[in-house]
This record gives C-alpha cells, structure tokens and sequence, in this order.
C-alpha cells in the first residue's frame, strides 16, 4: 500500500501536466522534473511519472499528424480561386460563401478531431490524477510507451 506522500506526488506529476497553460513545455516540463526527482524513491512514483510523460510525447506527435493533415487542406481551398497567371491584388482574389470547397470540409473536421482530443485528453489527466491519489495505477489510452 501507498503511503499519502507517494499518492500525491504521482497525482502531482499527472496535474502538473496543466502547467502548460502558463509555461511554454510545460506539460513536459513538470512532469518530467517531478519524476526525475522522485522515481528512486517509489515504484508507484515511477510507473505514473513514465505514464504521464508517455501520455505528453504521444498527444504530441498525434497532434503533429492532425496538423500536418489539417493544413494543407486549408491551403489548397485559400489557393483554389486564385489564378496564378493574372494576379491583381484587388480585383482577382475573390471570397465565395455560397458554395464552400469539400476541402475546407475535410480541414473542418480535422480540426473538430484536434478539438475532440483536447477535450479527451483534459478527461484523461483528471481521471488518472484521481486514481493516482486513491493508490491505484493508471494506463492512460493510446499511449506510445516510449520509457519503459
């Protein structure tokens, strides 16, 4: 059994994660600082700090994946009306809100995926901060282990 100091680090280690919202790196940051100092110390300290920090590095690169997927759909339908032969800045570029491009719908709903993740992810961190101040372990969903 746990004893109270552990549970509140390993909870600390997952809601220091929200830190990002004022330090840039952040949600790397101040889990990785808080693991490193007490991963020695407990187990239990030890498998959540590598849960949180996996948990980090994998919503990154599936946040790079959303974007990489995102913006070129939004390029191609700025670029779609614009003849490139014959531009006149102020008389070419025209704007059509009566019939979007299918592009800027496909964008549309990598973006909706982008806001949908943020949202899960926020639930995630909140669900594994709670089980870790009951004592129990967390394994945070589609995680990359990248620290074993």
């Amino acid at each position: 059994m746990e004893d109270s100091h552990q549970k509140n680090i390993a909870t600390f280690i997952h809601l220091s994660t929200f830190s990002r919202f004022i330090i840039p790196l952040g949600n790397f940051l101040g889990p990785i600082i808080l693991w490193v100092a007490n991963k020695d110390k407990s187990d239990f300290v030890d498998a959540h700090g590598k849960q949180a920090i996996n948990f980090q590095i994998s919503i990154l690169l599936y946040s790079i994946v959303v974007g990489l997927l995102t913006v070129p759909f939004f390029i191609f339908n700025l670029f779609n009306g614009i003849d490139f032969l014959d531009i006149n800045a102020f008389e070419s570029i025209q704007i059509n809100i009566d019939k979007p491009s299918p592009l800027l719908y496909i964008g549309g709903a990598f973006a909706g995926l982008a806001v949908v993740g943020f949202i899960l992810e926020l639930v995630f961190i909140i669900k594994a901060s709670l089980t870790a101040r009951e004592g129990d372990f967390y394994k945070y969903p589609l995680t990359i282990n990248f620290l074993k």
